[in-house]
């Protein structure tokens, strides 16, 4: 077993990463230029993630290989909490509700890709994000998977597959998005209210069964530098620093032009499109209404000039938001590991980061086709109640827990030793 100190000069970490949070803050306030703030939220996100290792691919494996629930359980946490913010964001006025739709079979052939891709990567999209902040090689390997799978779906050969599967849509009543809310006819915020006691009672029952992995007491004697230094939170911790970050996270990504809360999967793609695309169009912040257009007037005849341009290679759209969120992300799991001592390079057996590069192949190309990740479609896809998404995640983990059982048990349940 490999030994880890944290960093002796881990009060430099915080105080630099203190004033670049203040700083980016401060000139988003100054400015106007909201998309700022996606900065100091990703960085925090980044942060809980490392914190609590919250995975979602190691989270449901970990019910099979483990029988342990905890962070399956920090995950509704965060998602309840995400649902209650985001009640108090809609009644507010201050976000429209952006649930996404039930394109089933996106969802179920996205989904099943997804479950597999993450057992053989080592991690969610988010996972390898955050771990590959803390130097882990097969992350690396599976991100770079992730990304070409994204592309490859959005851009590429799987383009025309990806529009195909899109037309499955199955809608609500009055032609939007099918929510709890439109099946039950209840309120938004009285779903989330019900949600939130039936957490509260369900954790009121197994009160006795607290986590025993309580973070040891370091050198200060200050709980909130031990909690900030520690090697690992427990993942109802991390589950609800991250659920509270979901609703200024909203705000900050309806301000900047994306009306959506957590997600990363794109924005994996939109910063590898800034590497290696020249034709993009750039969204960093709130569009204005959009009007009605007189009707077009009959296209010319085309000619070789016209059909030149025609032939051009179309604009992708980048949303700075995204790629400032997944950038800081990164930056914000590199300090956490470095407070804790866990974020170092360590060598990996070449057939694994083969086996992660394939998986995370798999896991952009099922993010890609269901349109989110963990985070998008599970997180901030069950927080606002989208039947598509709560779909999703139920095929995920049927999947995750079939390459589970293949994949890292040998095909057994139980071990003979």
């Amino acid at each position: 077993m490999i030994k880890t100190h944290a960093s002796p000069h881990w009060r430099i970490y915080v105080i630099a990463s203190v004033l670049v949070l203040c700083a980016a803050a401060i000139a988003a306030a100054a400015t106007r230029l909201w998309v700022l703030t996606a900065i100091p939220i990703g960085f925090l996100f980044g942060f809980f993630l490392q914190k609590g290792d919250l995975c979602g691919a190691s989270a449901f494996s970990e019910v099979l290989l483990m029988k342990d629930w905890r962070k399956i359980g920090g995950l509704w946490v965060a998602i309840v909490t995400a649902m209650v913010g985001f009640a108090a964001l809609d009644l507010l006025g201050w976000v429209r509700l952006n649930p996404k739709p039930l394109a089933w079979l996106s969802v179920l052939v996205g989904g099943a890709l997804f479950g597999v891709g993450m057992v053989l990567a080592g991690g969610c999209v988010s996972g390898c994000l955050f771990k590959a902040g803390s130097g882990n090689l097969n992350s690396m390997a599976g991100l770079l998977g992730i990304a070409l799978g994204v592309a490859a779906v959005a851009y590429g050969p799987l383009h025309t597959v990806h529009r195909s599967m899109k037309a499955f849509v199955v809608k609500a009543a009055d032609g939007g998005p099918v929510t709890l809310s439109s099946l039950s006819h209840l309120p938004y915020w009285a779903l989330a209210l019900a949600a939130v006691v039936m957490t509260a009672i369900v954790a009121w029952l197994f009160r006795k069964r607290r986590d025993r992995d309580t973070p040891k007491s370091g050198p200060d004697g200050s709980p909130a530098l031990r909690l900030l230094r520690a090697r690992s939170w427990k993942p109802w911790q991390a589950g609800l620093a991250i659920g509270v970050l979901g609703s200024a996270a909203y705000l900050s990504s309806a301000a900047s032009g994306r009306n959506y809360p957590l997600g990363v999967t794109h924005g994996v793609l939109h910063t590898q499109l800034l590497v290696t695309d020249t034709h993009l169009r750039f969204v960093w912040k709130r569009q204005p209404p959009v009007t009605i257009a007189p009707a077009p007037a009959p296209k010319a005849p085309q000619t070789e000039s016209n059909a030149t341009t025609a032939g051009k290679a179309e604009e992708k759209k980048v949303v700075w938001w995204l790629v400032a969120l997944v950038i800081g992300l990164v930056a914000g799991s590199w300090v956490s590991g470095r407070l804790s001592g866990t974020a170092r390079l360590l060598p990996k057996p070449p057939e694994q980061i083969v086996i992660a590069f394939v998986g995370g192949l798999m896991v952009g190309t099922g993010a890609a086709f269901a349109g989110g990740c963990v985070i998008g479609n599970i997180l901030s896809g069950w927080a606002l109640m989208s039947v598509g998404c709560l779909l999703f995640g139920v095929v995920v983990v049927l999947a995750n827990w079939v390459a589970t059982y293949f994949y890292l048990m040998g095909g057994s349940l139980f071990d003979s030793t």
